[in-house]
């Protein structure tokens, strides 16, 4: 497992300067000072960057060094700081704590935090497309097209509509483990699963490869999504970072509240197997990515 608390700690202080640049470039460009200062507290200063990661250890499986894969993982937290963001407005999940500061509407007001969001989408895209980034024409193509499916309808926003559907219009206590299942993959796992297939993309991964990459993620992204609805049953706010106790007083639908926290774990340990298994192909090069698929069984912030 210290192989992959090192490759995270690696990718995270990478990306985080990448990041600090990007923001650093737009604010020299005329970006106005309050959205500036707003997009630095919705990025900079905390975050596991667990999405880059995938992006730059799948990249790894093919011999990509971690700056190559650096613009890639950054679109793709871009996404999904921009997801948090607009997630705390009190017109959606209505949180004032993110990573262990105040959320942005809270530190700001919400017109920022709608725009601030609104611009880290448009960076994801800008970063994807930039040929300073990546040469290759298809490749840009191939990770803008990726990127943009996961994000949308089809995937992260369409999973965060049912999520609020179900909560805002009742129909939480009527889901299935179907419906639930089905609301993650698209809210939480699409960009997981986005994450790895991006690393194949810039890797110039096979057919193969690239499906062995996309079920892992996939697995990951189901057992990522119960760890992190056991962490709001069970853990502590100074811990988590954010508030804890939501899903349960909202009345959202996660598999923790249909199944107990018990069958919850099982299920869980049941999609590491998976995601794991997935990996058997890329061998011991594979060892991070199974790691982090691990520590999902295991995870307190």
């Amino acid at each position: 497992m210290s192989q992959f608390v090192a490759q995270l700690g690696n990718v995270a202080t990478a990306i985080e300067t990448f990041l600090a640049d990007a923001l650093s470039a737009q604010e020299a460009a005329g970006a106005p000072p309050r959205l500036a200062a707003a997009l630095r507290h919705a990025v900079l200063g905390g975050g596991k960057r667990f999405r880059p990661f995938l992006v730059a250890e799948s990249a790894r499986l093919f011999d990509v060094p971690l700056n190559h894969a650096l613009a890639a993982g950054a679109a793709l937290e871009c996404i999904h700081c921009y997801s948090l963001v607009h997630d705390d407005l009190p017109a959606m999940d209505n949180d004032e704590l993110r990573r262990g500061r105040p959320t942005v509407w809270k530190a700001y007001d919400e017109w920022t935090a709608i725009l601030v969001g609104d611009a880290l989408q448009a960076l994801a895209f800008e970063l994807t497309s930039s040929s300073e980034f990546h040469q290759d024409p298809s490749v840009r193509c191939e990770l803008t097209s990726v990127l943009a499916i996961a994000s949308g309808s089809l995937g992260m926003v369409g999973g965060q509509m049912l999520d609020l559907e179900a909560g805002n219009l009742g129909s939480a206590s009527k889901s299935t483990v179907e419906d639930i299942t089905r609301l993650q993959a698209m809210k939480t796992g699409r960009l997981i699963t986005a994450g790895c297939e991006m690393g194949a993309i810039v890797g110039g991964a096979s057919p193969e490869a690239r499906a062995a990459l996309k079920s892992y993620g996939e697995h990951l992204g189901v057992a990522f999504q119960i760890s992190d609805d056991l962490l709001d049953a069970e853990g502590s706010s100074a811990d988590v970072g954010k508030a804890t106790g939501k899903d349960a007083a909202a009345g959202k639908a996660t598999l923790v509240g249909l199944l107990g926290v018990k069958d919850a774990r099982a299920y869980l340990d049941r999609s590491i197997a998976s995601a794991v298994d997935a990996l058997a192909q890329f061998g011991e090069k594979a060892g991070p990515l199974a790691d982090a698929a691990r520590h999902m069984g295991y995870r307190d912030s």
